[in-house]
């Protein structure tokens, strides 16, 4: 078979693999299964209210022609990005695969479905709940976490900045980070199994679009049929949760975000582990 064949085959494959797993293996989140997430996340990490890790992952592909700089990324490779929530099990609740490789996280999300569903309150997140400490009676919102490129919002929480923190704040990013890591583990996780991701792929765009999506679903059946631990176990904990250097510090954040951060941060020391 040519070339061309082969790719439409492989394309065709992926694409069914997402249609039909899609609906099982990673629907749409209910607020059920957020609050499902958000138990996973207390029991396991210690991290209250939080409904999903969020972080960008670059997806190198070879050169689209006539794609100037669009998905020449700041490592300076061509790329797509994928945005994924994950659980406290390293699972995918969300993908959004085929943002440019110019753009940063934060740009990413603020092009993304989920952040538009956050806006607009479709997003099935639960109620404001209060805390498990019976002396901070405040009712919080249920928020994802994100590294410095993400905004700080009322949904969505990022770390202190790294400069001048003070020993609360640096606990709190502690406990954070804690937490965080689902997403990233995540990705080491499936690169670790699929390591086409470790190269470019060679392929459109689009192609490699569909090639990351139906990467992503398998990588929840697996975690599924066969649990998390022998997923840890295979990777080696020495390929997961890589920290990526990334200089892009998002300045914007809310009021509201801050005075949610800052409430976790008092409940976090106030609770310490």
């Amino acid at each position: 078979m040519g070339r061309a064949t082969v790719a439409a085959i492989v394309r065709e494959t992926c694409q069914v693999l997402w249609e039909v797993l899609q609906p099982i293996y990673m629907p749409p989140p209910t607020e059920q299964m957020f609050r499902t997430v958000a138990e996973g996340f207390w029991t396991r990490w210690n991290f209250p209210n939080c409904v999903g890790a969020i972080d960008g992952k670059h997806i190198r592909i070879q050169c689209p022609a006539g794609a100037g700089s669009l998905y020449y990324n700041y490592k300076q490779y061509h790329s797509i990005v994928l945005q994924a929530v994950a659980d406290s099990n390293c699972k995918f609740l969300m993908v959004e695969v085929g943002g440019y490789g110019k753009q940063s996280d934060g740009g990413t999300f603020n092009a993304s479905d989920m952040f538009r569903m956050m806006n607009e309150g479709t997003l099935n997140v639960p109620p404001d709940t209060a805390l498990p400490d019976p002396d901070l009676p405040t009712k919080m919102p249920h928020v994802f976490v994100g590294d410095e490129a993400y905004p700080l919002l009322r949904n969505l929480l990022r770390p202190y900045p790294r400069s001048s923190l003070c020993p609360e704040c640096e606990y709190f990013n502690q406990r954070f980070s804690r937490a965080r890591n689902c997403v990233e583990c995540g990705f080491g996780i499936m690169s670790n199994k699929w390591r086409l991701l470790l190269k470019s792929i060679e392929t459109t765009p689009e192609s490699a679009d569909d090639i990351v999506k139906a990467i992503c679903i398998l990588h929840n059946v697996i975690i599924d049929r066969e649990g998390l631990d022998r997923q840890l176990e295979e990777a080696g904990e020495q390929n997961l949760g890589e920290r990526r250097t990334n200089n892009y510090v998002n300045k914007i954040s809310t009021k509201t975000g801050t005075f949610v951060r800052n409430y976790f941060m008092e409940f976090m020391n106030k609770n310490k582990l």
